[in-house]
């Protein structure tokens, strides 16, 4: 049985990709930083594994799959849903928020990428799977710092797609538009959205929000035996809001 580990698997888009990995069969391993998550310590109560770790502490990483492989054995699959959304007019941006946007959304990526390759290289087969943005797509004001490191996770699959390929490894990004989660109502409620959730509903060609279950079907394929010749792909998740 093959293992997942997903980052930012105790809530939202996170939870929903666990969930559905755990349901098809694989043993899934959460990792977030929040210990009070529904999904650590028992990813979302299906009987995954959760492991505290902070993706921005190489150290935590190394020892969350450290724990994870003497649970479940090596790690060949990765989801990287771990993420912190940031709004700021960019005259006003401290370079401590940019840093932090930038050290969750990109340099975690770039340590959990890292720290399971190894282990991919060796089997001869892995799947990684990349939670970007569609406003790395379309640009969003007052984001830039997102926008930016997102933007950026796009590029590095693209770049690791082409370096790990020859090893059976494939290497793919997700970039969800408008899904229901915790940070969307958040923004919602701070009036951060341009209008409402139901106003952007009106707007988007499927007429309905997205669900992290729409993200977790579209990783559910990319990481599937199926999907072998598809590497380096940037595969939108957001109702024809940016085709």
């Amino acid at each position: 049985m093959k293992t997942a580990v997903v980052t930012g698997g105790a809530s939202g888009i996170g939870l929903a990709i666990a969930q559905r990995l755990a349901a098809d069969g694989y043993n899934v391993a959460a990792l977030d930083r929040n210990p009070a998550g529904e999904g650590v310590g028992g990813v979302g109560g299906f009987g995954g594994l959760g492991v505290i770790a902070d993706v921005t502490d190489r150290s935590a990483v190394d020892a969350a799959l450290a724990a994870v492989r003497e649970r479940f054995g090596p790690v060949t699959i990765l989801v990287n849903a771990a993420g912190v959304d940031g709004f700021k007019r960019f005259t006003d941006l401290t370079f401590e928020a940019w840093s932090r946007v930038i050290d969750v959304n990109l340099n975690g990526v770039f340590h959990c990428t890292q720290a399971v390759l190894p282990g991919m290289i060796e089997a001869g087969w892995g799947r990684i799977v990349n939670i970007s943005s569609s406003s790395a797509q379309s640009g969003q004001q007052f984001m830039t710092h997102y926008v930016a490191a997102k933007s950026a996770v796009n590029g590095l699959t693209k770049a690791l797609a082409l370096e790990f390929g020859p090893y059976g490894i494939t290497v793919n990004a997700v970039p969800p538009g408008f899904v229901d989660t915790p940070l969307l109502r958040k923004a919602e409620s701070r009036g951060l959205l341009g209008g409402t959730v139901d106003e952007h509903i009106a707007r988007t060609p499927v007429r309905r929000v997205g669900r992290p279950e729409d993200i977790a079907a579209a990783c559910a394929f990319l990481v599937s035996e199926e999907a072998g010749y598809i590497t380096g792909q940037i595969l939108g998740v957001n109702g024809g809001r940016n085709t």
